[in-house]
């Protein structure tokens, strides 16, 4: 009977499947992602606990609007003579927001706030006022906090997380040989595709998942408003995230194959590890600098957290994200085909670490 190897996109499938079921099969991994998505829904909750309790939303309101703003038991209402008073007392910071009688809103009631719109005041209302803003249009600072440090912490683990699955798994194949079974059955690309494309659609997985308990969280706590805020970017970086790891997977599958020895893979890997750290570190400092995000959002290694934040924080031209993320497509493609090369050539090298330039040279 002759045995007939399979085609290139058979055997990317079954390695790939392969991968895929270790993963699923380890309780660390399984128990990591429910505790990952625990801890996000858990934060969503208390945040909404925190901000619906203490003191209530003080505004100051005039003639029906008072009466309206008191039957709600929701607000804590300044009464004022008029709609000059009210702006004043927005504009002074003594209020949250004015609200006062409008017969052209849905609602017959207009809404002022001083650099965003205020949800509290606007989440009691039965119809949607008018809302007019009496001072520069801001974002709450520690939404931004939060959202910066999410995007910032997501990136990080998904990316060290799978990237020492894949560099674990390259080194253990190595070492124990079974590298050498596969490559008899298999080509090399083969492996090397399938090993990534494995880990990748389980870290993109991980990711949607997180999204999605994420978003159905603040539904149902009611911050509809703070969704659809943030609700672009969370795309944009799942977007982002889906080729910037391809093109980190590589890389670690390529570092990996350097080493022989799982304890060398530390200092192999620790290049790679700097690349995924600095945006991590970065997206949190630089929150509130334009320069270093904008820079950040064109780097390839630092543009699925740098772009979704610009995004967020509306800075970002329509065309950035789209230029962006052709300029990540590009890089990683270039890098898997350099990774695999790397990949190739070290892989049947045992002994002591590779040096990268013989890795990189032709076989």
């Amino acid at each position: 009977m002759t045995y007939t190897s399979p085609s290139t996109g058979s055997g990317i499938r079954l390695v790939a499947e392969r991968e895929i079921r270790m993963r699923l099969r380890s309780k660390a991994f399984v128990i990591s992602t429910i505790v990952l998505m625990a801890a996000v829904l858990g934060s969503i909750v208390i945040g909404n606990l925190v901000g619906s309790s203490g003191e209530l939303t003080k505004v100051a309101a005039s003639g029906a609007a008072a009466e309206y703003a008191e039957s709600t038991k929701a607000l804590d209402v300044t009464e004022v003579s008029g709609l000059d008073e009210a702006k004043q007392l927005v504009i002074d910071g003594e209020v949250d927001a004015a609200v006062v009688p409008d017969t052209a809103s849905p609602s017959g009631f207009k809404v002022y706030g001083l650099d965003e719109a205020p949800g509290d005041v606007i989440s009691v209302m039965s119809l949607p006022p008018s809302v007019e803003l009496l001072g520069e249009p801001g974002q709450n600072p520690f939404l931004i906090y939060l959202v910066s440090f999410g995007f910032g912490l997501l990136f990080f683990m998904s990316a060290l997380t799978f990237g020492q699955i894949i560099a674990q798994s390259v080194v253990e194949e190595k070492q124990t040989r079974i590298v050498e079974i596969l490559m008899a059955t298999l080509p090399v690309r083969v492996l090397l595709a399938g090993k990534i494309i494995g880990n990748s659609l389980l870290a993109f997985g991980q990711i949607v998942a997180v999204a999605a308990v994420a978003g159905i969280g603040l539904l149902a706590t009611g911050q509809d408003l703070i969704l659809a805020e943030i609700g672009p970017s969370i795309v944009w970086f799942i977007v982002f995230f889906a080729f910037g790891f391809l093109m980190l997977a590589a890389l670690y599958a390529a570092a990996a194959a350097l080493v022989s020895r799982t304890e060398d893979l530390g200092s192999a890997l620790t290049p790679v590890t700097m690349i995924v750290m600095i945006p991590y570190f970065g997206v949190i400092f630089f929150k509130d600098n334009d320069l270093v995000l904008t820079i950040m959002s064109y780097v390839p290694f630092a543009a699925p957290v740098g772009m979704p934040m610009r995004v967020f924080l509306g800075t970002a031209e329509w065309w950035e994200p789209i230029l962006s993320l052709g300029i990540l497509i590009v890089t990683t493609a270039a890098t898997i085909v350099v990774g695999s090369r790397i990949y190739a050539n070290g892989l049947l090298r045992m002994g002591g670490q590779v040096k990268l330039k013989d890795a990189l040279s032709r076989s």
